[in-house]
């Protein structure tokens, strides 16, 4: 398999990944939700994780890989003030913690552009 065969599946499987977590774990996910969102954070890390799923499966099926790759992108710049919360909440925590917290922000635009290359190579696709 190519290296361009397996990104979008490798995609797939990070978010498939992260989507199972917000079911398995949902209290590490409900507390960077931001406080400014209507409603429970459980729910919205219950919708997260079935979008995460949902995003997955799409990616995953050559038929609608364009779209839900779109999608994820949308996704990923779309999640970033929850990881900006989890910066600012744990910056008083110990120096390995803050560090994954402070990590996770610039990781956000590789995700937006992985998902985009996948976007762009599946509309590239034959019969796409």
């Amino acid at each position: 398999m190519s290296r361009s065969e397996r990104s979008p599946l490798l995609l797939a499987g990070l978010l498939a990944t992260a989507g199972v977590a917000h079911f398995a774990a949902p209290r590490q996910f409900d507390a960077i939700v931001p406080r400014a969102l209507p409603g429970s954070p459980r729910t919205w890390t219950y919708v997260s994780g079935a979008a995460e799923l949902a995003l997955a499966a799409g990616i995953a099926l050559p038929r609608t890989r364009r779209a839900a790759a779109l999608a994820s992108a949308a996704f990923f710049v779309g999640v970033f003030p929850a990881n900006v919360k989890m910066a600012v909440d744990w910056r008083h925590r110990p120096t390995p913690q803050k560090a994954t917290a402070v990590a996770r922000l610039p990781l956000q635009v590789p995700l937006v552009l992985w998902a985009r290359g996948v976007a762009k190579a599946a509309g590239e696709a034959p019969g796409a």
